[in-house]
């Protein structure tokens, strides 16, 4: 084991505050990596304040991780140390259930091993994330960043980027097709980006007319204001694809019932409570109401190439890790365009070493 600096709630009332984690030594299949970056999506609040009741403490959030390599298991073919590499929010699975072998470990069948608050399989107790020094990861679980990037800007890449390229892939989203985004934060920037680049017509749903400006810089060709009845029905029956990034309460149905018949709404937000859906809304087209999971490690690194190829990264704020507890009262007011990154570098230095 080495000791590795962090910042961790204690209690879903406390402030984050530096403390000091055990990591385990490379295993010969793992890389030891030298966090630089760490975004902050808002799963890492939710989890903090133990919004969702399954945190265990301390808790070390973040899911969003850019780094350098500083050492290699014996095993490891993938890597060496010196390499610029990426983690986003899983770092195990059983890699031999279906979803496994299938390429899809976020929806593995005895569960993933997330990147923090999960069981440690090989330590024990519980994962710690991103907002610390270093990790150790599993090859199979770590990603290579295209040379490209801004280091800082593709961080979110690895959650928000990926929970919003992997639907958008998924029903095939194209040239040719009218395609919705409800909803302008850390997710659906990213969604603006992407279905831009795939060639897509993009519409963003928003209740915020001050957004219109930065939407079509994104990549939006039209903006519809939700809040006007009329401007919605216009918009009746015209989409062949709605994803929803939106996690608070709201309407579903006024958005079902702008799709095409056999158009499709995903959900990627978690609003922290029941939706209420018409049946009608979905009979009446043969529409559906679907979700998606961020994304497996295959798709994951095709996401990262993509953006590599396409110039593709997030619209960040840089911050100091001594911030991160007013980024979280930002993320609350959605004060943020559009992520929050944490510079590691900020923590203190070079990790602590053996």
């Amino acid at each position: 084991m080495y000791t590795a600096n962090a910042y961790a709630a204690q209690s879903a009332h406390s402030a984050l505050a530096p403390i000091v984690l055990q990591r385990r030594e490379p295993l010969p299949e793992d890389v030891r990596i030298d966090i630089l970056y760490c975004g902050v999506c808002h799963s890492d609040l939710h989890q903090a304040r133990n919004e969702w009741n399954a945190t265990t403490y301390p808790c070390v959030p973040g899911h969003e991780i850019v780094g350098r390599v500083a050492q290699v298991g014996s095993g490891v073919t993938k890597f060496k140390p010196g390499d610029v590499v990426a983690v986003g929010c899983m770092v195990d699975s059983c890699r031999t259930c279906p979803s496994c072998a299938d390429g899809l470990e976020q929806h593995c069948e005895h569960g993933p091993v997330f990147t923090y608050n999960s069981p440690d399989r090989h330590s024990g107790g519980m994962t710690y994330g991103g907002y610390a020094d270093s990790i150790v990861v599993d090859e199979a679980f770590v990603l290579r960043l295209p040379e490209k990037l801004d280091l800082a800007a593709a961080a979110p890449l690895l959650c928000a980027g990926i929970t919003t390229y992997s639907p958008l892939r998924h029903w095939k989203v194209g040239p040719g097709q009218r395609v919705g985004i409800i909803g302008l934060g850390g997710l659906g920037h990213m969604a603006l980006k992407f279905a831009h680049a795939f060639g897509a017509e993009v519409v963003l749903f928003t209740t915020s007319p001050g957004k219109a400006k930065d939407a079509r810089r994104l990549g939006a060709d039209e903006i519809v204001l939700s809040k006007d009845p009329d401007a919605m029905a216009r918009q009746a029956s015209r989409f062949d694809f709605i994803l929803d990034t939106v996690s608070a309460p709201h309407d579903i149905d006024a958005y079902l019932n702008l799709l095409k018949r056999d158009g499709t709404l995903t959900l990627v937000g978690v609003p922290p409570e029941s939706l209420p859906v018409m049946p009608f809304s979905l009979i009446g087209g043969r529409r559906r109401l679907a979700g998606s999971l961020i994304g497996g490690i295959r798709e994951t690194q095709e996401m990262l190439d993509f953006c590599g190829e396409h110039g593709i990264v997030c619209d960040i704020e840089l911050i100091p890790i001594q911030g991160i507890n007013e980024a979280f009262e930002r993320l609350l007011k959605s004060d943020v365009k559009y992520r929050f990154v944490i510079d590691m570098a900020t923590l203190g230095g070079e990790p602590s070493g053996n």
